[in-house]
């Protein structure tokens, strides 16, 4: 660990983790702060007031060029052409047999597209977009001069007002617009991986620690709290979020993840692996994901055995304590034939199988604008 953390990339943040005395660890070939005053107090923090993020680890890829569109409707699975200029879109990204290469937010802005991936993916992402961009296409990886800064919560919306020249009304969930921080302009979205409301600002690096500073101070009032990845990872479990590498990666087929919404089969354009999600969709995957509660005090966590009736019949992909809720919650992969909601399952937990229940998701209401 402690080899693996001194080789990490640093984030543009990382002194002001340090600073704030975060628990630092190597997350996808960076050091990020993990928690600094504790998972759950944090956690509460973005679920009734405000908290902020460094998510500058994410990855941005920029697509330009004439034909720039038709090339990302070929690569994605959404339906591009439906995204008008400063909207942002849920995406996916296939291989060749229908596995997911990426998980992603895509941003068509004036003359290009702004891709958000995630961190362990960035070069495999960029790689795969230039081996397939046609002349005229230009992909370029802009993830290592780019920061990102959320915040998030109820409470967002006000701090972020203060803190940014623009009206934040203008801006619908999942639409972004141009802003001005310290007078250079940046890209502002009404995103986020929480399910409650809050803003992702894409920033130069150097910005990166004027705008965590002044959104300090002018979150003071609004009790804004730093937020770690833990906390990060408890909040989007009880939205059902998807972590790729744990729930999705590229031997999952969209459907049995329950991402068939973002596929869009009958968009004008064909998309690679379009042919093995089709036929999925149409036979019904063997398996599906599904969400839990357990009945016990007991935290599943992943690769734990799912059983039904003392039979194997699937595994955890994603486990925690919800502090919402107060008990273990997780997600995972089961037969087909399992899965109603209301069913009772057994977690095999340090051998031992502890009660759960299948339940519809998310597990606590989303909040984030609409």
């Amino acid at each position: 660990m402690t080899d693996l953390l001194a080789d990490a990339r640093e984030t543009p943040l990382t002194n002001v983790h340090e600073s704030l005395g975060a628990r630092m660890a190597p997350f996808a070939g960076y050091k990020m702060p993990i928690q600094y005053s504790g998972i759950i107090p944090e956690h509460k923090a973005v679920r009734t007031a405000a908290g902020i993020f460094d998510l500058s680890h994410m990855g941005e890829i920029e697509v330009s060029g004439p034909g720039m569109l038709d090339f990302l409707e070929r690569m994605l699975t959404n339906d591009v052409g439906a995204v008008s200029v400063y909207q942002a879109q849920y995406n996916l990204m296939l291989n060749d047999d229908g596995g997911i290469v990426d998980d992603l937010v895509l941003y068509h802005l004036p003359g290009k597209a702004f891709l958000v991936v995630n961190a362990s993916n960035i070069e495999k992402d960029f790689d795969w977009l230039a081996s397939h961009a046609p002349t005229g296409v230009q992909v370029r990886n802009r993830s290592f001069d780019t920061a990102l800064v959320a915040i998030q919560g109820p409470r967002a919306a006000a701090l972020v007002g203060k803190l940014i020249a623009f009206n934040l009304e203008q801006i619908g969930f999942y639409h972004a617009a141009v802003g001005n921080v310290g007078g250079t302009a940046v890209l502002i979205s009404r995103t986020g991986y929480t399910g409650e409301d809050g803003f992702e600002i894409y920033l130069p690096n150097e910005l990166a620690k004027p705008c965590w500073d002044a959104a300090m101070i002018a979150g003071e009032e609004f009790g804004i709290t730093p937020i770690g990845l833990g906390a990060r990872d408890t909040l989007r479990l009880e939205m059902k979020y998807m972590l790729y590498g744990n729930d999705i990666d590229d031997t999952t087929n969209p459907i049995e993840a329950g991402l068939g919404w973002v596929v869009k089969i009958d968009k004008p354009h064909d998309f690679i692996g379009k042919k093995f999600v089709a036929a999925m969709k149409g036979s019904g995957p063997p398996r599906r994901l599904v969400c839990f509660t357990m009945d016990q005090r007991a935290i599943p966590r992943s690769g734990c055995a799912i059983h039904q009736d003392g039979k194997a019949v699937g595994r955890v992909t994603s486990g925690t304590h919800s502090p919402s809720l107060d008990k273990g919650i997780g997600i995972g992969y089961v037969e087909r034939s399992v899965g109603k909601v209301g069913d009772t399952l057994e977690v095999m937990i340090r051998d031992r199988p502890a009660r759960a229940t299948l339940i519809k998701p998310p597990f606590v209401t989303n909040t984030s604008r609409k």
